[in-house]
């Protein structure tokens, strides 16, 4: 492994285990977030420019270093910043902090991981190169897979950055949404895990299926 590799390895260690360390995911609780959001709602009132960058500043190292508090963070852009501009902070957020840790796995890991695997790996690769940008929205749809996973793991394929970045943003457009919107009414959110109702999981899982479906039906039609 090359010294900028160990470096880069070293400050996420430190990192993360700094994150937990000093307890800061005790702060990114839904308890924390409401009995502060009026507190926080009277400072980004009275500096929207600096408070909306620190925000999205927070999501990406969050998002960047995998850590836990995405969905709250969602939930606080609604919060504080309202349907409209939450939405856009979180969406390009979001997408910039995946796309740091994309890179992050596939800088630190992808060589290791295809001297071990070799053909396999090829495999993947090509099957990702056919359909990447199909199954990596598919995937973004379905809130049942963790997002931190999708990240490392399309980090260690041959997917393009700009491909996965912007499918990336358009696949977690629909839950952030979701979550932005809930945010807007934090008082009547009693759980992070009952923003999801079965019914909406299985329209989103439909949604992200379509195009793959589509292509699918195109690519098999009789000519």
């Amino acid at each position: 492994m090359s010294n900028l590799r160990i470096l880069l390895l070293i400050v996420l260690i430190l990192s993360i285990g700094g994150f937990f360390y000093f307890d800061l995911q005790d702060a990114l609780t839904l308890d924390n977030l409401k009995s502060r959001q009026a507190d926080l709602k009277a400072y980004v009132g009275l500096h929207p420019l600096p408070a909306g960058l620190l925000y999205a500043l927070i999501y990406i190292a969050v998002t960047g270093l995998s850590l836990p508090g995405a969905t709250l963070l969602t939930l606080a852009g609604g919060a504080l910043f309202g349907l409209g501009w939450g939405t856009l902070l979180v969406s390009f957020a979001s997408s910039i902090g995946a796309t740091l840790a994309f890179l992050a796995a596939r800088f630190l890991f992808r060589d290791a991981v295809k001297a071990r695997l070799g053909e396999r790996l090829s495999a993947i690769d090509e099957g990702i190169e056919r359909e990447g940008a199909y199954y990596l929205f598919t995937l973004r749809l379905v809130p049942l897979f963790p997002f931190f996973i999708i990240n490392l793991a399309m980090g260690l394929t041959h997917l393009s950055v700009f491909t996965f970045y912007w499918v990336s943003q358009a696949g977690m457009l629909a839950g952030t949404l979701v979550y932005v919107n809930a945010g807007t009414q934090l008082a009547k959110v009693e759980s992070l895990s009952g923003l999801l109702s079965p019914p909406l999981v299985g329209s989103f899982a439909l949604l992200g299926l379509f195009p793959l479906l589509a292509k699918k039906i195109v690519e098999n039609w009789p000519k």
